[in-house]
């Protein structure tokens, strides 16, 4: 089958989800087209994330000219469903405060995705992310009636749910995929209840270099590790207060923290005020093969978000035997357990570093016999070949009913614009 996938922005250093699952439905014997807004703004360091630039086609490194003619050309195939796309889209500009001129630009982009859907003969559009994208992705629908999915992550979509016209979305998409329960139960807020059955849980895996990960033992390092983009979701400002209070209290420790941000300058800030400069290591963005690296020397990966889905980097840590502590938020508890980590308060700078303590003063062989539960959990809920097989019969499913319809429309009062 012939699947497009389309994003924001693509690769990025954070969608390393988004190309294990592509790669896993190419596995599984799918050709599938990479398609995204804009590349990622920054400098791409990842060799996996070099290559996927390569195979993706992004709407904003065509000119002007060459965007309008293709919206133009689209007009003139298709001048029912353009008239349909614009109509939607004026539906959504409602929906996000009667910002119109924004979304005629989303359907000059629809336009375009539709037309190479159209060249590339894709059978099926899925769309990571329930935001711009996924407008784009609802208004090409209209124009060509390709089937279309979201896979919506939290917590963005949740924040701005009634503006992104979340449920209008979901009435239209052939189904949506959250990545948790929790996730899911927030979509049952947004949408309508006769459109639940339509809204499942894939969660995001690990692929084969984690659950071929060899065991190594607990590192002698008194080092935690955090990889987590530098934004406010993620609570980096109160990860540094739990540091400076066991500083303070004499905890032999090192932390560090791998990715990049906007709030990069004001957590070097904090770091110098809170004089953290000796223990506190700020890496940047680094390629995964890095980030495997940093979590086989750390004791436990730390992550003190506010608000999440459910981060992929408490499944990687766990693939690779490392315990993890986190915070009570979001479908973080559907994977952590007592027994695989430590689970704290959000917010809770005390509690969290209580539970940074415990990770630090564990004994080796305790800590070993955590990390083997976590593998056993995260292999189990999170092995991306498994995800890949639920998305690819949802993808299916809804390919069946369209040309159930399709014939039914046949049969019944000839072919339509789109048969």
């Amino acid at each position: 089958m012939k699947i497009a996938y389309f994003t924001n922005q693509y690769p990025a250093p954070s969608h390393t989800f988004i190309r294990r699952e592509i790669s896993a439905l190419e596995e599984r014997g799918h050709t599938v087209r990479r398609y995204a807004i804009r590349p990622y703004s920054a400098e791409l360091r990842d060799a996996d994330d070099l290559a996927e630039f390569q195979k993706t086609t992004h709407i904003t490194r065509f000119g002007v000219v060459r965007v309008l003619l293709g919206c133009l050309a689209t007009m003139v195939r298709r001048p029912l469903g353009s008239c349909r796309a614009l109509r939607l889209a004026s539906r959504f500009a409602s929906t996000a405060r009667g910002d119109y001129i924004l979304h005629t630009i989303y359907a000059v982009e629809a336009m375009l995705l539709a037309n190479w859907c159209r060249k590339d003969e894709v059978e099926h559009l899925h769309v990571h992310f329930g935001t711009n994208s996924a407008t784009v992705a609802a208004i090409a629908h209209e124009i060509c009636g390709i089937p279309y999915s979201i896979t919506v992550h939290g917590p963005e979509e949740f924040d701005r749910a009634s503006l992104l016209g979340l449920g209008l979305k979901a009435g239209t998409a052939s189904f949506v995929v959250a990545v948790s329960s929790f996730g899911r139960s927030q979509l049952m807020r947004w949408t309508d209840p006769a459109d639940w059955h339509k809204l499942h849980v894939v969660r995001c895996g690990v692929d084969g270099s984690y659950r071929s990960a060899p065991a190594f033992g607990v590192s002698s390092e008194k080092r935690l590790v955090c990889v987590a983009r530098l934004g406010e979701q993620k609570g980096h400002l109160v990860l540094l207060q739990a540091a400076a209070k066991l500083a303070r209290q004499g905890v032999d420790f090192e932390l560090v923290l791998a990715g990049d941000g906007p709030l990069r300058a004001q957590i070097e800030a904090e770091i110098e005020r809170l004089s953290l400069q000796r223990v506190v290591s700020l890496i940047g963005s680094v390629s995964q093969e890095r980030v495997m690296a940093e979590i086989k020397r750390a004791r436990a990966m730390v992550l003190a978000s506010f608000a999440e889905g459910l981060p992929v980097v408490l499944m990687e840590s766990m693939a690779l035997r490392r315990p993890v502590i986190s915070t009570y938020i979001a479908g973080i508890p559907e994977l952590v357990t007592a027994d695989t980590g430590w689970l704290v308060p959000a917010g809770d700078a005390d509690a969290l570093a209580e539970a940074m303590r415990a990770a630090l003063c564990e004994s080796a062989a305790h800590l070993e016999a955590m990390g083997e539960k976590a593998r056993q959990r995260a292999l189990a809920l999170h092995d991306v070949s498994q995800s890949a097989a639920l998305l690819e019969a949802l993808i299916l499913r809804g390919a069946g009913a369209k040309h159930a319809i399709a014939s039914l429309s046949i049969d019944g009062s000839g072919a339509t614009e789109c048969s």
